[in-house]
């Protein structure tokens, strides 16, 4: 299914931010094969630039940008902004303790492994996306 196949519809838009071009395209194959539009940004200044002319529904963030934790401060920004979008962070090792409570305070809702298999990722995201959408259908 293409992210065109539904007429009238918008897209289904997702975020990539991170700067590893190998992430990002495996990434992006991922969610093109669910039928998602992305847009890549590498940096923080792209990210912001990006949250302004679009409506995501997921955003995958890196741990890691340009300085040690602001990739946790975008995810934080990004949930406030979408917040009814699925925000997660890739990080390049197990997440610790600090990196779950860093996940709480921000507004993630899921840490990944970067080497994570891409496919498994989105699978996994879109799962949740749809049970969260279930339930919240209940509650009206």
């Amino acid at each position: 299914m293409s992210a065109k196949a539904a007429v009238g519809k918008p897209p289904r838009m997702a975020l990539l931010v991170h700067s590893d071009k190998a992430v990002i395209s495996k990434l992006q194959v991922a969610l093109l094969e669910k039928g998602f539009v992305t847009i890549v940004a590498g940096e923080l200044p792209q990210a912001l630039s990006a949250m302004t002319e679009h409506y995501f529904e997921i955003a995958i963030v890196s741990s890691q940008l340009a300085k040690g934790g602001d990739g946790w401060t975008l995810a934080g920004v990004l949930h406030l902004v979408f917040p009814r979008a699925f925000v997660c962070v890739v990080s390049p090792t197990e997440p610790d303790v600090l990196a779950l409570q860093a996940a709480i305070n921000y507004g993630v809702r899921e840490i990944y492994k970067q080497s994570s298999p891409a496919a498994e990722m989105i699978d996994s995201i879109l799962h949740q996306l749809d049970h969260g959408s279930r339930l919240s259908g209940r509650a009206n």
